[in-house]
């Protein structure tokens, strides 16, 4: 089908609109959740292409204004569904080490498998499949399907408990915990990690400014759903981010899919969509959770629960506190990143900061960077391009849709632009 409006009359309309469309976006940007960014991987989850049903719906006629409050003013409450997840982001074949990193990232601090802030990482890679359900801002549940196990969370009141039936373990947490008091609609997961359309699509609608295209692009059916699509494009050059199409429930304005292609072509990095979904009310059911016998619990403050689903202090005896602490010399190093600032404007924009010592050695012979093994310089060359300028000599290291320069006296430079604007920007800073 074709688009409503023409490249002219949509610029002209974004033009008079400018105003009212950042408007809109901050309205629709109160249902946003921040994306938990663990390394570069974890900030692309994508999902696989949605079934659509053949032929495109016949709907009035929507402005990209009237399309972003639609968006806006969705208060969907209650839904089931099922999501279809993958990610494309082009990364090297390490063998099985990726995953090896995002499973252990809870247990390697003391932690537990079924904390959703790691769990839920697994979605930064391969293809996967949820269950989303939510009933009101204080019940949602995600599980995670992996052939015959299951990882679910589940919101319920001021509990959030997270169950991996694989290894038997549970995680616990109060609402306040886990960060996400308010975030149970819609089948939110909780620790900020995205994993339905509407979470993907809230992100892009920030970006909506000056320097972005919005338009809307026909009408599709996701899930058996008639649907409105919205196109996001940067304006500027540079941006490895080609556009984000995001299809909108004619009905309820809830974002049912969102794909993100790259600049560079080829099949999406992002495609976030349902596959199923009913807007009527989950059985009370659902959102009920108790310890299966013999169960692992760990509490989300460092206290280690008593097994098999008794309550902690069982039998008189007071749980223990697991301490963490840092080791001397490190106790700032949870602050933040050293210096951390961004630079440039909208889709351009390049985070900057510096990694407190030496960057990651280039492999050039005769840099400061290179180690004098060939074989461990190798290795470090096949991960990334070895670049030189103003500031130096580094290592670019590329996704399909994020890119980072770490120069060889520890400055990284990283956003969703090209390698000659990451050399471009370090180059400027000296």
């Amino acid at each position: 089908m074709a688009p409503y409006e023409s490249d002219d009359s949509a610029r002209a309309a974004e033009a008079d609109d400018a105003d009212d469309l950042r408007a809109g976006r901050r309205k629709a940007a109160r249902y946003v959740v921040p994306v938990a960014v663990v390394g570069v991987a974890a900030a692309t989850i994508g999902l696989v292409p949605a079934l659509a049903d053949s032929g495109d719906p016949d709907l009035p006629k929507i402005t990209a204004q009237q399309l972003i409050e639609k968006i806006a003013k969705s208060d969907v409450q209650q839904l089931s569904g099922t999501v279809k997840i993958s990610t494309d982001l082009g990364l090297p074949n390490l063998g099985g080490l990726e995953s090896g990193l995002v499973s252990g990232a809870a247990g390697g601090h003391g932690g537990s498998s079924a904390d959703p802030q790691s769990k839920l990482l697994e979605l930064a890679s391969g293809t996967h499949t949820l269950r989303v359900a939510a009933d009101g801002p204080d019940r949602g549940k995600v599980s995670l399907l992996d052939n015959a196990a299951e990882y679910s969370v589940i919101h319920n009141g001021k509990d959030v408990w997270g169950y991996d039936s694989k290894s038997n373990e549970v995680y616990h947490a109060t609402s306040a915990e886990s960060g996400r008091a308010d975030e149970g609609a819609k089948g939110k997961a909780p620790r900020d990690v995205p994993a339905t359309p509407e979470d993907f699509a809230d992100e892009a609608l920030k970006s909506v400014d000056d320097t972005t295209s919005v338009t809307v692009d026909g009408t599709a059916h996701v899930a058996g759903r008639d649907a409105y699509k919205l196109v996001i494009k940067p304006r500027q050059s540079g941006s490895t981010v080609g556009a984000i199409s995001i299809a909108v429930d004619a009905k309820t304005g809830l974002p049912l899919k969102f794909t993100l292609t790259p600049a560079s072509g080829g099949a999406a990095v992002v495609d976030a969509g349902f596959t199923q979904v009913d807007f009527s009310r989950p059985a009370a059911s659902t959102f009920a959770f108790t310890p299966p016998k013999g169960a692992k619990v760990t509490e989300g403050d460092g206290l280690e629960g008593a097994k098999g689903g008794e309550s902690k202090g069982a039998k008189g005896d007071e749980p223990k506190r697991t301490e963490k602490t840092l080791p001397k010399g490190h106790e700032g190093t949870a602050q933040g990143l050293d210096g951390l600032k961004t630079i440039g404007k909208g889709w351009n924009s390049i985070a900057v900061f510096s990694t407190g010592g030496k960057g990651v050695p280039s492999g050039a012979s005769g840099t400061s960077g290179s180690t004098g093994n060939s074989n461990v310089d190798g290795f470090l060359n096949s991960l990334g391009d070895h670049v030189t300028g103003k500031f130096g000599s580094g290592t670019v290291f590329s996704t399909r849709l994020v890119n980072a320069l770490i120069t060889d006296d520890g400055k990284v430079y990283a956003g969703a632009v090209t390698k000659a604007a990451l050399v471009k920007a370090a180059n400027a800073a000296q």
